[in-house]
């Protein structure tokens, strides 16, 4: 039986992303088909024992762990209590299927090892600890075993059609949240150094469209959009107060422009693999 790892949540864990709303939000925005497209890419077969790191609602590791039938298993772990509580009131109660409150800034070695660890959308959180982080998920990869890391890249920058008022503020806002909130806005491009200065081999990388909206937009992604620009602007006051008519102009110029079928927004998503040495 592995060690249940003890969980000492004791650094700030201020999630940029949080609110009341935020467990829906994740949820909507998981989309089945491509998650278990990305997870056949890196590697994921039945009888696998997964870590799914940063689980949120727990809805990405129920979705891995049909992944893993027959005679697989899975931890979803977060350092949130609200989300992981939904996680096993929702998702919970299956063989092989556990969430557990953690830290991934914390060792998690008591866990065990894995054949297969997934990071998805969890780095852009860590500016500053993601290659700690990254490390210290080594120790969690069985010799031989996966290290999946992926994320976005020039996150909720690219726009065809914006506003010139909202295109010039955008950038800033960005740099507020990077800088005093611990985001990463370019993380998606790290992720192959990340695991090349961990020693990992026979690195791997793919790259796709997370977000493709131009048209009609669908509603998960006018609830995760209008949601995101709903939340950022509490972390960056200063900056919005240069915005001519404050947040409530904002909002609504940025909701006018969101639901304009002309408009094209994309995001770039990085998905990076790598092994763990047999010896090292």
């Amino acid at each position: 039986m592995q060690q249940k790892p003890k969980t000492n949540i004791t650094k700030s864990n201020q999630y940029l992303m949080e609110s009341e709303e935020e467990t829906i939000r994740l949820e909507l925005k998981t989309d089945p088909v491509a998650l278990r497209r990305q997870a056949l890419w890196c590697g994921i077969k039945p009888g696998m024992r997964v870590l799914d790191v940063g689980c949120g609602p727990g809805k990405t590791t129920a979705l891995l762990h049909e992944m893993i039938q027959p005679g697989g298993s899975i931890v979803g772990v977060d350092f949130s209590e609200t989300r992981i509580e939904y996680a096993q009131k929702n998702y919970g109660g299956k063989v092989g299927l556990t969430y557990q409150l953690h830290d991934l800034r914390e060792s998690m070695e008591g866990m065990g090892q894995f054949d297969l660890v997934w990071v998805r959308f969890v780095l852009e959180y860590y500016r500053k600890e993601a290659p700690e982080i990254v490390r210290n998920l080594k120790k969690c990869v069985k010799p031989g075993g996966i290290l999946c890391l992926l994320d976005l890249d020039y996150n909720c920058l690219s726009h065809y059609g914006l506003p010139p008022k909202i295109a010039e503020i955008l950038p800033k806002i960005m740099n507020v949240l990077d800088e005093k909130h611990n985001f990463d806005t370019f993380v998606g491009r790290k992720l192959y150094s990340y695991l090349y200065d961990s020693g990992f081999e026979n690195i791997e990388i793919n790259l796709e469209a997370h977000h493709l909206i131009y048209g009609q937009a669908k509603e998960p992604d006018i609830f995760n959009w209008i949601k995101k620009v709903e939340m950022a602007p509490e972390k960056v006051k200063d900056i919005i107060t240069e915005y001519q008519g404050g947040y409530d102009a904002f909002l609504v110029d940025f909701k006018k422009y969101f639901l304009d079928p002309r408009r094209f927004i994309y995001t770039p998503l990085l998905l990076c693999k790598g092994v763990r040495p047999l010896v090292g």
